[in-house]
């Protein structure tokens, strides 16, 4: 076939060509990335970062540790974003929950494992959630997710449908109780305890 690569002992020039090409393509998309010396290189880094998407302080640190190595020239950059009120902890907090909560559909028990995941201090997270709270029902966006799962399934919901219901609601971070409850509400079957139920906080 034309274009073909030889795999045969003769051909193996071929493979090894195609090895070292996929070895520096790789280094080239997710190696480390070039690096700065100088604070004003690493402030502008910084800002093309926080203009992709909002950073927890503790993912700035981390972004920026990898475009250099000078701990204290991190450190003073970071503090210049936070004075400039570009990093900010609790905004990003509220900004990140706002989104799990209306977008994503998600429960306060993944959105506070995944904030902590970034850095973010407990206080901001428990402020955050308790705002979510006030604006938005989380029964509600439970009922959503079901319904949107129903028009899925074909036929009568059966124990196997409903225990796959259930485990998507709990990996959506969503308390057990209120799962049972209305996934009960909706269905008007009994849900039973499943294995592995507990929220993981």
């Amino acid at each position: 076939m034309a274009g073909a690569i030889d795999i045969s002992p003769a051909g193996q020039g071929n493979s090894a060509l195609v090895s070292a090409c996929a070895y520096f393509y790789a280094l080239r998309v997710f190696g480390k990335p070039r690096q700065v010396e100088t604070e004003a290189q690493l402030y502008d880094a910084a800002i093309k970062a926080l203009m992709r998407r909002a950073h927890s302080v503790h993912e700035m640190k981390k972004a920026l540790a990898r475009r250099c190595e000078d701990e204290k020239l991190v450190k003073r950059v970071v503090e210049r974003l936070k004075r400039e009120n570009l990093l900010d902890d609790a905004r990003y907090a509220r900004q990140f929950t706002r989104h799990r909560t209306e977008s994503r559909k998600q429960g306060e028990y993944r959105i506070a494992r995944d904030l902590r995941a970034r850095g973010v201090p407990d206080r901001h997270i428990e402020v955050a959630l308790k705002n979510a709270s006030e604006e938005t029902d989380p029964a509600a966006v439970i009922r959503q997710r079901i319904a949107r799962k129903l028009r899925v399934f074909r036929g009568e919901i059966d124990e196997r449908k409903m225990a796959s219901l259930y485990r998507s609601l709990l990996a959506a971070g969503f308390p057990s109780d209120l799962i049972r409850r209305e996934l009960q509400r909706v269905t008007k079957e009994e849900v039973p305890e499943t294995e592995g139920s507990e929220e993981v906080d």
